[in-house]
């Protein structure tokens, strides 16, 4: 049974089916933001539409003189060819909803129709339609947009394969990594490959520059603070018999923490440095900086805790099992404003081993109900956190 009205229910299952059979790619959200703009809109809830290009938003009013509550979802597909077999699979080929953006929204859109039949809510009520959180940029977007101005706190959320339908996680600390990209270019000197002592081989000093590379995180960070670094290009050469003068190296540095952010970056440039002198070639590093860490700090840890609690039970609010080095784009909302990023459970038997941005990705559409109950109360136990902040009362009165 759905923990919302079974008539909500039925409508955003309807509205998630809707949108996954019509994915579409970051930035490019435009059927995608005008069903959502025709649901809000049927609800009597108006809104903006256009933000940061394909991104929507809209406010249910609250007590006045009080900041608003933030509820965010993300709306973007991913470039992927759909194999799940559903019967409301992707419509066009090589696009699909295979992150459970399309869950998302259907999730705040519940939210939505709830809240808007609420009568004197604590706080207004701000729902913000994000695109692009799959390149790692609609979150500033939408920030520069405005779309913080008068907030007091944000609160988002996943859907996650690991967990069991109706949990909820709810963790302090670190929930998402964050993610930056690096780029190496080695400039030796090419020589005929019957002639090795003539060259200064790309190939061979790139080959080190991997090894060296997987130095960093088993040999110079702490093994209590996850860390990933990973190479996943190599270009060189141009033929069997010419050794590489020239070489190319990307890849990509996680981590759940500020300053082993910085060391990573730090010792990439180092080793590099040290390699190419050694072996006598040039070598350019430069460092694409992509999402900060996602930190859910403990005072807004317990206040989602507590609005799990009361959407789903306590038995079924669950810790963070592993660390997930992932990014999310919502860590920069709350590089803005406080709020907490949580995970809802969406096993599907069966279907386990089809993770995130994989073709076979599914979820339990039951966890929509889920996250519908989650929004709408941590949207009234934060409200009433920032009417007290703003009466001068004590927040602790605002939790159950």
């Amino acid at each position: 049974m759905p923990l919302i009205r079974q008539d909500v229910y039925d409508r955003i299952v309807s509205i998630r089916r809707l949108l996954h059979r019509h994915p579409e790619l970051s930035n490019q959200e435009i059927q995608t933001s005008a069903a959502i703009a025709d649901f809000l809109r049927s609800l009597g809830v108006q809104c903006r539409t256009n933000v940061a290009g394909t991104g929507i938003v809209a406010d249910i009013p609250g007590a006045a003189g009080v900041p608003c509550v933030v509820l965010r979802a993300d709306i973007d597909a991913l470039p992927i060819h759909e194999e799940t077999g559903l019967e409301f699979s992707s419509a066009y080929d090589g696009v699909m909803h295979a992150c459970g953006h399309d869950g998302h929204t259907a999730m705040v859109l519940g939210a939505a129709a709830l809240l808007s039949e609420e009568k004197d809510l604590p706080a207004p009520v701000r729902l913000i339609f994000q695109p692009a959180e799959e390149k790692g940029t609609g979150a500033r977007a939408m920030i520069h947009a405005g779309v913080l101005d008068g907030a007091g706190m944000i609160f988002g959320g996943h859907l996650d394969r690991h967990y069991h339908p109706g949990a909820i996680v709810v963790s302090e600390g670190a929930v998402n990594a964050s993610s930056d990209n690096f780029t190496i270019e080695i400039v030796g000197q090419g020589a005929h490959g019957a002639r090795p002592h003539e060259s200064i081989d790309a190939v061979v000093v790139g080959s080190l520059m991997i090894m060296a590379l997987q130095t960093i995180v088993s040999r110079e960070v702490d093994p209590a603070r996850p860390s990933v670094v990973s190479v996943g290009q190599f270009q060189a050469g141009t033929a069997p018999n010419v050794i590489a003068g020239q070489a190319k190296l990307s890849g990509t540095v996680r981590a759940q923490d500020a300053i082993v952010r910085r060391q990573l970056l730090s010792s990439i440039r180092r080793i590099a440095e040290s390699i190419g002198q050694l072996h006598g070639a040039k070598m350019q590093v430069s460092v694409k900086e992509g999402t900060p860490p996602l930190i859910n700090l403990p005072d807004m840890a317990d206040l989602a805790r507590h609005a799990a609690i009361e959407a789903v039970g306590e038995t079924n609010v669950l810790p963070l099992k592993t660390a997930n080095m992932g990014a999310e784009d919502f860590s920069y909302y709350l590089e803005q404003v406080p709020g907490a990023y949580v995970r809802f459970g969406g096993q599907v038997p069966g279907k386990e081993g089809f993770p995130a941005h994989s073709s076979k990705f599914d979820f339990d559409e039951t966890a929509l109900g889920v996250g519908a109950a989650y929004f709408l109360a941590v949207a009234k136990i934060a409200g009433r956190r920032l009417r007290d902040q703003q009466n001068g009362s004590s927040p602790s009165t605002s939790l159950p």
